[in-house]
């Protein structure tokens, strides 16, 4: 039996979902990291236009191969053991890539059911997400916003996957869930923020119990109050 210390629960790096509306910056995280050279981006969206002032390692995600592909090389060659932070953008387009892939699976001569393609894909995103995550680096993963009435008529904002039970089960896959908003200020400014505690129409979470309800969108800064260090701040983008 190979014991641990829970004092090193964040010696592994942070576990992030980070999810808002379109437009709001999440990509632009990528740049807050601190330590460029050693972030890469795993982009399954071709948005990358808002990092061109940056040099940072992306590999383009449009197929299930890709992500295997991936996952060797952060793992087997050294160059990819070096990284110290993975972004992923987003977790919603790679559901959609692999619902994809799963949508033209033959059984019997024929398309599978679309009812299994969406139960194979929630499976294999669960895995996927998993591997990545346990990564011994700082993993960020993105999602698009969905927005949906309760039954008592509140709009509730939460991460969105294809298929109802992926998004729901996100959440539960991570030890930091973030919501990335607009915020306005005493005089009236709007301000990007990411939200780190749930509210009454946003998912959030911050098991670190480090993070105040509001945080600067900047990775460096919010892993130095994690890991209870200091670091110089990066700029914003």
């Amino acid at each position: 039996m190979k014991l641990k210390s829970t004092k090193d629960a964040a010696s592994s790096g942070i576990k992030a979902l980070v999810y808002g509306l379109s437009g709001i910056g999440k990509t632009a995280l990528a740049a807050t990291t601190g330590d460029l050279p050693s972030t890469i981006i795993a982009s399954a969206e071709n948005g990358l236009l808002s990092l061109r002032k940056f040099d940072i390692d992306a590999v383009q995600i449009d197929t299930i191969d890709d992500l295997y592909g991936l996952w060797d090389w952060l793992t087997t060659d050294p160059a990819g053991m070096a990284k110290k932070w993975l972004i992923v953008d987003s977790i919603s387009e790679v559901a959609e890539v692999i619902l994809s892939s799963q949508k033209k699976v033959m059984v019997n001569g024929k398309l599978v059911d679309p009812r299994q393609a969406y139960g194979a894909m929630q499976d294999q995103m669960i895995a996927l997400i998993r591997a990545f995550r346990d990564l011994p680096l700082n993993v960020v993963m993105i999602a698009k916003c969905e927005k949906a009435q309760d039954e008592n008529g509140r709009m509730l904002n939460y991460p969105s996957t294809p298929g109802n039970k992926l998004g729901q089960q996100l959440p539960y896959l991570f030890d930091e869930v973030w919501a990335m908003r607009v915020q306005k200020d005493a005089h009236g400014i709007d301000h990007r923020v990411i939200q780190t505690q749930p509210c009454f129409n946003w998912t959030a979470k911050d098991r670190s119990g480090s993070l105040d309800d509001l945080e600067a969108p900047n990775l460096a800064d919010i892993l130095a109050k994690i890991q209870n260090t200091t670091q110089p701040n990066e700029t914003e983008v």
